[in-house]
């Protein structure tokens, strides 16, 4: 019994490969990939804007009919400014998807303010494009941490000083061009008034006769 006992316990020595094949073996064959995917360039619109804050952030709308916030996505909220005309417009899009869930200018008169006590998230209000046509719509935004909302909020509030600055700046131009154009006109209409007619100088005959 005991000799059937050891012949059935199978020996380890016999057993191993003394040329084990390696896992990570490079053969040397290379495979060619099936389908060549060509590199496709994503047109975003923001290709001619520069990129003055960005951050991750939750957005909410307003519901008016629901009188509720509705979550519109989470992802990453942009100031862009137009290197053209210098326009200044928030952006926001969704993670992984990049659906736009947020898309309007930044005015002079935008104000974001605080939401309820919660340094965090700020509220405001815009005429918003992101569904493809102007809506009135209340926003929160809401951030991971309050440098994040301050950093937000004294950005916009940066833009909308230096906007009104440049609205006053612009209506004092266009008072003083105003005034140069009404000097202009007052001008040409006193050369278009008629002068008076001068007379011919008379001789000496002429005066002769006149003074009889």
């Amino acid at each position: 019994m005991a000799n059937v006992a050891e012949s059935a316990v199978p020996n380890r020595e016999e057993e191993e490969d003394p040329h084990p094949a390696a896992e990570d073996e490079d053969t040397g064959a290379q495979v060619a990939p099936i389908v060549r995917l060509e590199e496709v360039s994503v047109i975003t619109g923001e290709e001619n804007e520069e990129i003055i804050l960005n951050l991750k952030a939750k957005l909410y709308r307003f519901d008016k009919e629901g009188s509720q916030w509705k979550e519109r996505g989470v992802g990453t909220v942009k100031l862009l400014k137009d290197k053209v005309n210098g326009k200044v417009r928030l952006v926001m899009r969704q993670n992984k998807t990049l659906k736009i869930c947020a898309n309007h200018l930044v005015l002079p008169a935008f104000s974001v303010q605080e939401h309820h006590g919660n340094d965090k998230s700020c509220v405001w209000h815009a005429a918003d494009f992101a569904d493809g046509e102007l809506k009135d719509e209340t926003f929160c935004i809401r951030f991971p941490s309050v440098e994040n909302c301050k950093a937000f909020k004294d950005k916009i509030e940066e833009i909308t000083e230096s906007l009104a600055q440049r609205g006053g700046e612009s209506e004092e131009a266009n008072a003083a061009a105003d005034l140069l154009e009404n000097l202009s006109v007052e001008g040409k209409d006193s050369e278009e008034k008629p002068k008076a007619k001068e007379e011919a100088p008379l001789s000496e005959g002429e005066k002769k006769d006149k003074d009889q």
